[in-house]
């Protein structure tokens, strides 16, 4: 569970790195008081998921599924809170099996931070894979070229760049990019993730896709990991500042106050 719950933190960081702390972000119910805009990672969709599969499994298809479709209908084009589904789930879902869920794992689950020990473990025969092909290249054992990728889901490459080393060498990304040709890649999930690894590698050759990648795409999940990259050095600081002049006029009010705090903040002090 150690090894899921690194990667959460470290997603939930990358995808917003002005956002407070990510261990504070591991909580399914927000912080009490706290600001909406604090709450804004993938710890509401995947740990939520795996919160819904724990429950889901304790209690059986016949008797989650019906809930579950109680829930959505009575809440369809609502806003609702944590303490409404809780309330939800004791009337509903509890009492047609007493016992097969604790308080205290309710609680581990949605106020208790990272992963709780009675989350389902799950294996994915097809990430297997992608692991072994990962290390095999990384190893010598195999070329990018030997890798069988041509029908790899999004998720696939996901997980394959998430899983590299935080910096290669260029000939390794180039070897990589030769392959799979991912400079250029209309994705934008593989996109903020192959873009970052080109900066912090010193892979030239990406920027010009970068430049256009970063001044046709607004969606602040997507850029942000981006231009993080770029400000750590002077260089990147000076790219980045000047694709940000061009494309900011596209940009969402939010995204081009993040984007520029992160070019601010960047700035040699004087």
């Amino acid at each position: 569970m150690e090894d899921v719950l690194s990667e959460a933190e470290a997603r939930a960081a990358v995808a917003d790195p002005d956002m407070k702390p990510a261990r504070q972000l591991l909580r399914l119910a927000p912080n009490p008081g706290g600001d909406p805009e604090d709450s804004l990672s993938d710890i509401a969709y995947e740990k939520g998921r795996w919160f819904l599969s724990f429950l889901e499994h304790r209690y059986g298809r016949d008797i989650f599924d019906p809930f579950l479709r109680s829930w959505f209908d009575q809440h369809a084009f609502q806003s609702a809170t944590t303490d409404e589904f809780m309330a939800f789930l004791h009337a509903n879902l509890l009492p047609k099996k007493p016992g097969a869920v604790t308080e205290a794992e309710l609680h581990a689950w949605v106020d208790e931070p990272g992963i709780p020990t009675v989350a389902i473990e799950t294996q994915s025969e097809r990430f297997v894979a992608v692991d072994a092909a990962r290390a095999d290249w990384l190893a010598g054992r195999k070329t990018a070229k030997d890798i069988d990728s041509r029908h790899w889901s999004t998720q696939e490459w996901s997980r394959f760049l998430d899983n590299l080393p935080d910096t290669l060498s260029v000939e390794q990304l180039t070897e990589l990019d030769d392959a799979s040709h991912l400079t250029g890649t209309p994705n934008g999930e593989i996109a903020m993730r192959w873009y970052p690894l080109t900066v912090r590698s010193g892979y030239l050759a990406a920027r010009p896709e970068i430049a256009r990648f970063v001044g046709v795409v607004g969606r602040r999940k997507l850029i942000m990991p981006i231009y993080s990259a770029l400000v750590k050095t002077r260089d990147g600081l000076t790219f980045a500042q000047q694709v940000f002049a061009r494309a900011k006029p596209g940009y969402h009010p939010i995204t081009t106050a993040s984007v520029q705090a992160l070019l601010d903040a960047a700035k040699p002090k004087s």
